[in-house]
């Protein structure tokens, strides 16, 4: 989702500022940014069930967001170093030099203060924290040291990434209750495949960096395990939001739909011989699901509350 296109001659017909305001927005990683705002917005909407508060909504979705270009922006500056060894993050601005570090990190600080601050003043101390330690793990746990260390660095770089729709949900709700802790559970699952996915079709760039991701320590086949595996904790999971009554029928019906054929997917990587194919597939699926959950999380915000099926079949 991170990735970036080489400069183009259109690129090169760009004058400095506006050559400037693009790679300022390109260190911020839109593209993530982006899928983490359906996120936020399928969790916020979960939570509102067709009361919503416009001034919130704004206020969490464009402060999360900001707080997530702001760790991106830290990112650039932290993997300047492998970004130079990968060819797909080669021509990133840091690498070429047309940004420096030193305006990136002021860079990164101001959108960090900006973000922070609105979630301070229109939501509550539950989301501020939620994003906090959402930032704290990417920035410090993850992109400072497992990232580079340990071939774990996935999962707990998945925690941080769960962050958008739990920070959406408190940021109506004021707390952290099951909804919340369920949204949080069915995030980080979903991460640990896709993220497989793509160090599996991605393998030489992380090879060459040097990055300690599963497939490359213990080899695609070990991979292909893990990614049927995590799919299939997620199926029960994304679920569980419909049985315990957060979600309705429908969307337990597309969760299903969609999780059932990604896990199909999954086990066609025994039988494949292109593996990178394959795992471009498993990974683009990743994206259809993830985002189908998330709008279906929003259409039930207009439906009466959900009955947990578990009731319902008593």
């Amino acid at each position: 989702m991170d990735h970036v296109q080489p400069a183009s001659e259109h690129d090169d017909r760009l004058t400095p500022a506006a050559r400037m305001r693009k790679d300022y927005l390109t260190i911020t990683k839109p593209g993530i940014i982006g899928g983490n705002v359906i996120a936020v917005l399928g969790g916020f909407f979960l939570a509102a069930r067709g009361d919503v508060d416009p001034w919130l909504l704004i206020a969490t979705v464009v402060g999360l967001a900001l707080v997530i270009a702001s760790g991106c922006a830290f990112n650039n500056v932290i993997d300047r170093d492998i970004d130079a060894m990968m060819e797909r993050t080669r021509t990133r601005p840091l690498v070429q030099g047309r940004v420096t570090p030193a305006a990136t990190l002021r860079f990164a600080t101001l959108l960090g203060i900006a973000g922070f601050a609105l979630l301070a003043l229109f939501t509550n101390w539950v989301t501020v924290g939620l994003a906090a330690f959402g930032f704290a793990i990417y920035v410090g746990v993850y992109s400072l040291y497992m990232k580079r260390q340990s071939e774990y660095g996935t999962l707990v770089g998945s925690l941080s990434g769960a962050m958008p729709p739990v920070v959406g949900y408190c940021a109506v709700t004021g707390q952290f209750d099951g909804g919340a802790l369920t949204l949080l559970v069915i995030f980080c699952l979903w991460q640990m495949p896709h993220s497989y996915a793509i160090a599996i079709f991605r393998l030489k760039d992380y090879q060459a960096a040097r990055i300690p991701v599963l497939p490359v320590v213990r080899g695609i086949k070990t991979a292909k395990h893990y990614i049927l595996g995590y799919i299939l904790a997620f199926v029960f999971a994304s679920l569980a939001l419909s049985v315990a009554g957060y979600a309705g029928p429908g969307y337990f019906v597309v969760a299903l739909v969609m999780g059932v054929y990604w896990l199909y997917l999954a086990m066609q990587g025994y039988r494949v011989h292109d593996e990178e194919r394959w795992a471009k597939r498993v990974f683009a699926f990743s994206i259809i699901t993830i985002t189908a959950l998330s709008l279906m999380m929003s259409v039930d915000a207009s439906l009466p509350p959900a009955t947990p099926l578990w009731t319902a079949l008593n």
